[in-house]
């Protein structure tokens, strides 16, 4: 039997969207990264092969800092990334529309696709977005994904769900919700084919423990189809990419102090696309076989 619909507290959403809104305010804006080449026209082959990121380039890197690039630049720096490892544990997320990347809000990049039937639903999940998603929780070896919400009681009053319904569990000495659970594997990049990312699934949320149907089929194969990616920028930093039905909506950052910590080189658990050179057939120079 479904729950009636509770219609959301006009008090508490002002209320949300105010403090996300003063926090962005009082953010200092970033500068841009320098070590980083970004030249238009390449190709990715092109981009990284004459301006391959060093050490020093990806240390400059912040989840901050990225979010001061143009699309095209996002592209050329997710280009140059590999996977790296399947994360695992929480990471602190942050989510922006670039320049040149198309609409500014989910509820216009998704207007298309959807029709007007989820108009009311799509802003919800805008002020989702913007006041309360956190980041996302890796369950590696379970090859699951969970992101992290904060304030339960607004969604509640966003989508009429019990809070007694969502998923919890303590992140950081604090406890949050978990919503739209999805799968987690490597798989092929939908911007670049040329090597795989860590790919997180919702097609199949409906299938995953915890599955709240009220708000987590929205991410579903039968609704927005969404589909991230991400690969390392370095230890504890992710770049990712959002697609809805392999629509780019929107690019975002991961970020896990504890894994950034250690720095040193990321182990590569997916394809990188430098695969090693076929064997030598027999025979020499001299004489090959044909």
């Amino acid at each position: 039997m479904s729950l009636r619909h509770r219609s959301p507290n006009p008090a508490v959403l002002v209320l949300v969207l105010l403090v996300a809104l003063l926090a962005t305010a009082c953010r200092e804006k970033p500068k841009r990264p320098e070590e980083v080449a970004f030249v238009q026209g390449l190709s990715p082959d092109e981009i990284e092969a004459q301006h391959p990121l060093t050490d020093s380039a990806r240390a400059e890197l912040t989840p901050e800092n990225v979010e001061t690039l143009s699309q095209w630049e996002l592209d050329q720096l997710y280009a140059r990334l590999t996977a790296g490892p399947i994360p695992d544990g929480p990471y602190q997320g942050r989510f922006f529309f670039a320049e040149g990347g198309g609409p500014r809000k989910l509820s216009e990049a998704l207007g298309g696709i959807s029709g007007r039937i989820l108009d009311v639903k799509l802003e919800k999940l805008d002020r989702l977005g913007e006041a309360l998603w956190k980041g996302k929780v890796f369950y590696k070896s379970d090859r699951l994904l969970r992101n992290m919400i904060d304030n339960e009681e607004v969604v509640s009053d966003l989508f009429g769900v019990s809070p007694d319904r969502l998923r919890r569990e303590e992140i950081g000495g604090r406890e949050v919700a978990l919503l739209f659970p999805a799968e987690l594997y490597c798989g092929e990049s939908l911007f670049d084919p040329r090597r795989e990312s860590v790919i997180i699934d919702y097609a199949d949320t409906d299938q995953i423990d915890g599955y709240v149907e009220e708000i987590d089929h929205l991410a579903g194969r039968d609704s927005l189809a969404i589909r991230d990616e991400i690969r390392i920028v370095r230890p504890g930093f992710y770049l990712g990419r959002a697609y809805a039905r392999e629509r780019l909506l929107l690019t975002f950052t991961l970020y896990q102090e504890e894994a950034a910590a250690p720095g040193g080189v990321p182990v590569e658990e997916c394809r990188t696309g430098v695969e090693p050179p076929p064997p030598t057939p027999a025979g020499d120079a001299e004489n090959p076989v044909v």
